[in-house]
Parts: C-alpha cells; structure tokens; sequence
C-alpha cells in the first residue's frame, strides 16, 4: 500500500509535541491512527480535534515501558482496523543533568522510555508484520545519537541506543518491512530543559525560543518516509535548524 491515506499507523507519544504534530498531520491525509500516550486527558484532546474534522484517531492509554500496553496498542489497531500498517516509536523524555548530579531516576526514565519502549513496540508490532507480509517501523532518536553534548550525557546515549537498534532491525527486517530512523535536532517541544538545573533549564529554552524548528517539521519527516511507494525504504531522515550547530 502506497502513500499514507487508509494506512493503519500506531504512534507512541502521542500527546504532545513531534507525537501531536505527526498525530495531525497524518490524519489530515487520510490515515487511520492508533494513538498512545500516557496523559489520558491530552490525548483523549487529539483524538477529539482529529474526528471533529472528519479524521479516525482512537487513543488508548500507554506506557511504553510496559509490555503489555504496547500489545495492547498494536491490538486495539487490529481489533479496529483489521491490520496494522506502521508503527511509529515517539515516545521520549529529555531529562538532562550533569552525571555529577546523579539524577538516576531521569536515568532509567529515560532508558525505559526510549530503550526499553523501542524494545516493547517492536516486540509487539513485529510479529503482526511478519503474518502480514508488511508493515513499517518508524523510531524517532534525535541529532544527540550523531553529536554527544554535555549535560546530555545519557540522553544522547540512548538516543544513540536507538539509532543502532534501528539499523540491526532494518538488517534484519527482509524485503517485506520497512524501517526508518527520524533524528530531529532542536525542536520546539514541552520537554526542554525538563530535570535540568534552573539556570541550564533557563539556558535551553531560551535558545529553544530563538531558533528551534515546529514539530510540524518533523510530522512532514515521518509523513515523507511513510508515503513511499512499496518497496522504498527511507531508512534515515536527520532534520535540524539551520542555525543548530
């Protein structure tokens, strides 16, 4: 199935931010979604703005550290649908402190979320692809897996987990899956200086301020790699401000 309308497309993160702005800009071309999140009243307002304009969007509460939301993910968009086309892996936090500070529980956020989650989703969606003979994994990492800044230690090392993942996947996939890996640079999000200390907090939403991209940016990324005929694989997107570094 080429192109994006009547795809079936399960996306992680959902609620706010890159997973907001794909979540739009996939319905308005016709996708049927399948969406996760864990804040039930953010998402449960995309799922609303997306069907007050004629869209098909249904949430379900996820947490992607949990194996059994992301099977129940992938089930809710065969229960509904019938079949599930491409399953795009949002799902981050960006909690970023200096090693120094020993902020372990940002650690293993952010290892569950984009480690562990990346694990869960392809351990569900997988084998769905496998009996249908296609789908598309789509995993969203960020520029952090190419250039390692400080305080973003651990941050880039799972962005960077992410990347290599995606790659042994799409070794593995065959001729029948597709896989892409989408790096975006910085980007106008709610997580921005999230865990980091009042003055580098303060720091990284100014320069967010001043020259990070819309997540809209990335919604066309993603859009991109999904609306490839068969047989096309689009398996890396880096998408930054001109004026990043």
């Amino acid at each position: 199935m080429s192109g994006i309308e009547g795809k079936v497309i399960a996306l992680t993160g959902a609620s706010s931010g890159i997973g907001e702005a794909t979540a739009l800009h996939l319905a308005e071309r016709g996708a049927h979604l399948v969406l996760g999140a864990r804040r039930e009243d953010r998402l449960n307002a995309v799922v609303d703005r997306i069907t007050a304009r004629g869209g098909s969007a249904v949430g379900v509460v996820v947490d992607v550290s949990r194996r059994a939301d992301l099977k129940r993910l992938t089930g809710v968009a065969a229960d509904r649908f019938g079949r599930l086309d491409v399953l795009v892996s949002n799902a981050g936090t960006m909690a970023v402190s200096p090693l120094d500070e020993l902020c372990q529980d940002d650690w293993d956020a952010m290892v569950a979320t984009h480690i562990t989650g990346l694990l869960n989703g392809i351990g569900a969606a997988l084998p769905v692809f496998r009996r249908q003979r296609s789908g598309q994994f789509v995993n969203v990492a960020s520029t952090a897996a190419y250039v390692v800044k400080a305080p973003q230690t651990v941050y880039a090392a799972t962005k960077t987990a992410v990347k290599v993942l995606t790659e042994g996947l799409r070794q593995e996939a065959g001729p029948d899956l597709r896989v892409t890996l989408v790096s975006p640079g910085f980007t106008h999000t709610e997580g921005v200086g999230k865990g980091a200390s009042p003055e580098v907090a303060a720091a990284m939403t100014r320069q967010r301020d001043e020259i990070a991209m819309p997540p809209s940016a990335i919604a066309s990324a993603i859009g991109y790699a999904i609306g490839q005929p068969d047989g096309i694989d689009v398996s890396e997107i880096v998408v930054r401000p001109t004026a990043q570094a």
